[in-house]
């Protein structure tokens, strides 16, 4: 399946049964798809006017207890910040996931990582946020979907899968998971109507700034506890002595893979690590795996950006270099060695 086709049917069989998003490219195949396919799984697609319009939706259904989730790309994604504050502001499950696209601005429909920042720092207004998951293959495009609506649930707050139009486009085989069973418990804080119990409130409005203290107090314990439980991450040829730690994630990391055999066979020791929770970004994991390596090495679709966490993680204990493109361009292996093999020399 296409990366795109393997997330939205992975969704279903995760029991989502509501879907609102607008087109765009180059994620428009999981509306595409979930057109087709959500009715015949008795739910829900529907598409809205805007993103503005989706995301709101969104926030209606996730009140009301559904498994809902909504796909979009960088811009429309933009659109949605708004009710994105406003989910985690009222504490409710949702998954949104960003297929990434150039930019800034209308940009390109091209794969690109420049929206770390805007997923990781910044998703909206009110200092919120979400766990960040970055498949790499189209395997992990159905699995980290159908853990995105776990967590949401676990954490009740909006989680967002974070891939790039290269997975999303890219065919591979994929074993998807059996469908979750229709025995899921109810939400008892969810809007589901009041007869014999008193009503949920649902909102994010708070004009008593001391119960709105309180809730961004909770807020807060309840982001560390994820930074806490939820660290994600892959090592790869990391059991050997290398002298170079690339970092990567998403599809760059795959293409690192293949430069990092490259060097191996020219006897030059690399290593990779990938972070797959972009928020939480595994830190003290990556400090101990750059321990072995004279230094580091980041690899990104953009011209800057998970850097930052990286040099904040090392805290100046190795040099770090950074090898970035953009506007769509993607990184070859053969230039990833050409890098590597200069930061070695």
């Amino acid at each position: 399946m296409k990366g795109a086709e393997a997330l939205a049917e992975a969704a279903i069989r995760a029991g989502a049964r509501a879907y609102f998003g607008y087109p765009i490219t180059p994620q428009t195949e999981v509306a595409e798809y979930l057109a087709r396919r959500l009715p015949e799984a008795g739910g829900v697609f529907l598409q809205a006017e805007s993103e503005v319009s989706a995301s709101n939706m969104i926030y209606g259904a996730a009140a009301a207890g559904v498994r809902v989730f909504t796909s979009s790309s960088s811009p429309g994604v933009s659109l949605m910040s708004e009710a994105l504050s406003y989910l985690a502001g009222a504490e409710l499950p949702a998954v949104i996931v960003n297929v990434m696209r150039c930019g800034p601005g209308l940009g390109g429909v091209l794969a690109a990582q420049a929206d770390y920042f805007q997923a990781t720092k910044a998703s909206g207004h009110g200092g919120f946020r979400m766990l960040v998951l970055a498949p790499a293959s189209v395997q992990e495009m159905a699995d980290l979907t159908v853990l995105a609506f776990d967590l949401a649930e676990r954490y009740r707050n909006p989680v967002m899968v974070l891939a790039d139009g290269m997975v999303a486009q890219m065919m591979e085989p994929v074993e998807l998971p059996e469908p979750a069973s229709n025995g899921r418990a109810a939400a008892p804080w969810a809007t589901t109507g009041a007869l014999g119990r008193a009503p949920n409130i649902v909102t994010s409005l708070y004009l008593d700034p001391e119960k709105l203290e309180r809730l961004n107090v909770a807020l807060a314990a309840k982001y560390r506890e994820m930074a806490e439980r939820e660290i994600r991450f892959e090592e790869f040829a990391a059991s050997r002595p290398y002298r170079l730690l690339v970092v990567a994630f998403g599809t760059v990391a795959r293409i690192a893979k293949t430069a990092i055999a490259q060097l191996e066979e020219e006897g030059l020791a690399a290593a990779l690590f990938r972070p797959i929770t972009l928020f939480p970004f595994p830190a003290e994991a990556l400090r101990r795996v750059a321990e072995r390596a004279e230094k580091v090495l980041v690899v990104e679709m953009n011209q800057g950006q998970m850097v930052e966490d990286v040099d904040r993680a090392l805290a100046g204990s190795r040099p770090i270099a950074f090898h970035g493109r953009s506007g769509g361009m993607t990184p070859a292996p053969d230039e990833i060695a050409a890098v590597a093999r200069r930061e070695l020399a």
